[in-house]
């Protein structure tokens, strides 16, 4: 009966075992959950969205002249990455360390610091005085991008080409929530590696959709934990997993204690 005791209370201790790992191991599931970070709106008056965006070196601008597509486009045009829908129309150019680009029958200009319409009315203004009469200049910077991760149907990295894109826009185009996405607390990590900002947002509030910090900033990390039924479901069925092996190990050591014990 003193062997039956010990077996049963260490089958326990070893249930409770289990049950934590399991806990432990959805912790993937509610990343930046951290106390420290803190919860911040102000860091929406520096906001600098796409429509403000400084080029800088390494940036790549994709060019193109609307008014004659025999100048400033390839015949085959450059796709920097066909799985994010990207645009494929138009020339890449990559802006070098000292914030020049070179570009066809004009040479280098210098666009370092420059907002995206300064750019381009740069390179319309030159292009005029040297080879067009009248170009209509489309420039976009097409390396933004902001990463969306969690409870959505497309997770990955998604370009940001148009000036402005909302949080919204950016799920719609992830195919929308699954049903486990807790909508009610959709983080957004901002800023730079040494002070990132987290910015929630209530999507099951119908302001959030005119919410500033819900307009995306290149860099942003998006992400959409579980909801609390999912989690305890998914921590439910991991325990059930991890107790089967268990239970077979209880009921092998009772079989050999009956067998011992003739």
């Amino acid at each position: 009966m003193y062997i039956m005791r010990q077996l049963f209370f260490s089958y326990l201790a070893l249930a409770v075992i289990l049950f934590c790992t399991s806990c432990s191991s959805q912790q993937y599931q509610v990343l930046f959950q951290k106390k420290n970070a803190i919860s911040d709106t102000s860091s929406q008056k520096n906001a600098v969205t796409v429509k403000y965006y400084r080029i800088q070196p390494q940036d790549i601008l994709q060019i193109r002249n609307l008014q004659d597509d025999r100048f400033i486009v390839n015949q085959t045009p450059v796709n920097l990455n066909t799985n994010t829908g990207m645009a494929n129309d138009g020339q890449t150019f990559q802006v070098k360390e000292d914030g020049t680009i070179t570009m066809p029958d004009i040479g280098t200009i210098n666009v370092l610091g420059m907002t995206r319409i300064e750019a381009q009315k740069l390179v319309e203004d030159s292009y005029r005085k040297v080879l067009l009469k009248d170009p209509i200049i489309d420039l976009k910077i097409v390396n933004l991008k902001v990463t969306l991760l969690g409870e959505v149907k497309d997770q990955g990295n998604f370009p940001l080409i148009k000036d402005k894109t909302t949080l919204v826009e950016l799920i719609g185009q992830a195919g929308g929530l699954t049903d486990k996405a807790n909508e009610k607390n959709v983080k957004i990590i901002r800023g730079t590696e040494k002070n990132p900002k987290v910015i929630q947002i209530d999507l099951g509030d119908l302001q959030s959709i005119n919410d500033p910090a819900s307009v995306l900033q290149s860099g942003d990390i998006i992400y959409i934990a579980q909801n609390k039924r999912a989690a305890r479901s998914n921590n439910l069925q991991n325990f059930s997993i991890i107790l089967q092996p268990a239970l077979i190990l209880l009921n092998t050591l009772l079989i050999i204690f009956t067998l011992t014990r003739r």
